[in-house]
């Protein structure tokens, strides 16, 4: 058995406090993100930025979430 492929592929119930952190990940990076709304051209460039930004919050909660 893997343990890496158990803890990635397995549900993680939030423990106290950590709901929280996944909030001020997500506040922050909205904050960049209108940021970049307001500052970039409509350009592919720009919505790779947004896409990149949603993938950072996903995997820093994940982070979280995993260990």
């Amino acid at each position: 058995m893997n343990e890496q492929i158990e803890n990635n592929f397995s549900y993680h119930a939030p423990k106290p406090g950590q709901p929280e952190i996944y909030q001020e990940i997500r506040e922050k990076a909205k904050e960049l993100a209108y940021l970049i709304d307001k500052l970039a051209p409509n350009s592919r460039e720009k919505s790779l930025a947004m896409t990149s930004l949603e993938q950072s919050v996903f995997w820093a909660n994940a982070a979280i979430a995993r260990n």
